[in-house]
């Protein structure tokens, strides 16, 4: 169980819009340290736009969002990042040209202090740095059992195996919150009890929040701590997995009678 304390992240009334079309009304959550939440709803509901106000590509048009009680409302994605705030896309965002080693090692570029001309030279700092930055990313590499893709081109990867190293490259900037946008989309079985299996290992090994959009009402059912559910930009429901398994409006509005007992919502 999660205690009800170390609150990490709190979004107050949070309302985005697009011209005339309201993407999130007044949603209100919290999320503590060393809980996996999961944000549910349907296609559209507006849980993106939620992971996009956190992490600052989108900036709402009322509300709060403060992680570790500061209010961040108006702190670049940049600087969000630096702050421990990471995350992984709906549509993966790597660079495909290089090798899955590069990708992580890229996302350490906030923890480098030397500048351009000791990083030309590749001595003294610069050169411990680099050893203290590669020993990490290993780390993450063992961790996500990426040993077989470490030298390997992203583009040429399985789909699976990319998802795997954008979640790696999330861990490398050593988040604080991390914020996974439906990283079992287009998985299958196996692949997803991988990613189901990873998660679950981060939160043990890191205790930190974890905030994760996924369609798959069993994985959400199985790995996370409380959830919350979106509609049309309105938060309907928060609660336990087994309190929104019997949630009225949830069922209606997502689940269905189908689906109750954690079959992928459709």
């Amino acid at each position: 169980m999660v205690a009800d304390g170390n609150i990490k992240l709190e979004v107050e009334g949070l309302s985005l819009s697009f011209g005339s079309v309201m993407a999130l009304i007044d949603v209100s959550f919290r999320a503590r340290e060393g809980e996996i939440l999961a944000l549910i709803g349907p296609n559209g509901a507006g849980k993106t736009s939620l992971l996009n106000c956190i992490s600052g590509f989108y900036h709402p048009r009322h509300g709060q969002v403060r992680f570790n009680g500061l209010e961040i409302n108006r702190v670049s994605p940049s600087r969000r990042a630096k702050l421990g705030i990471s995350r992984t896309f709906q549509n993966i965002e790597l660079y495909k040209g290089l090798t899955a080693l590069d990708n992580l090692m890229a996302a350490r570029h906030v923890f480098i202090k030397y500048g351009p001309v000791a990083g030309s030279i590749f001595f003294g700092k610069a050169r411990k740095e680099e050893i203290e930055n590669r020993s990490i990313v290993e780390e993450i590499i063992d961790l996500l059992e990426l040993a077989e893709a470490r030298h390997r081109v992203v583009e040429s990867l399985a789909y699976g195996l990319r998802k795997r190293v954008d979640l790696g490259r999330a861990l490398a900037l050593e988040p604080k919150l991390l914020l996974l946008d439906e990283p079992m989309a287009g998985m299958n079985v196996e692949e997803k009890e991988d990613m189901a299996r990873f998660i679950l290992d981060i939160q043990e090994l890191k205790h930190i929040p974890i905030i994760i959009v996924e369609h798959d009402m069993g994985v959400v059912m199985d790995i996370s701590h409380r959830v919350v559910v979106l509609d049309f930009g309105t938060k309907i429901a928060e609660g336990s997995p087994q309190e929104i398994k019997r949630n009225e409006k949830v069922i209606s509005a997502y689940l269905g009678k189908a689906n109750q007992s954690g079959e992928r919502a459709k």
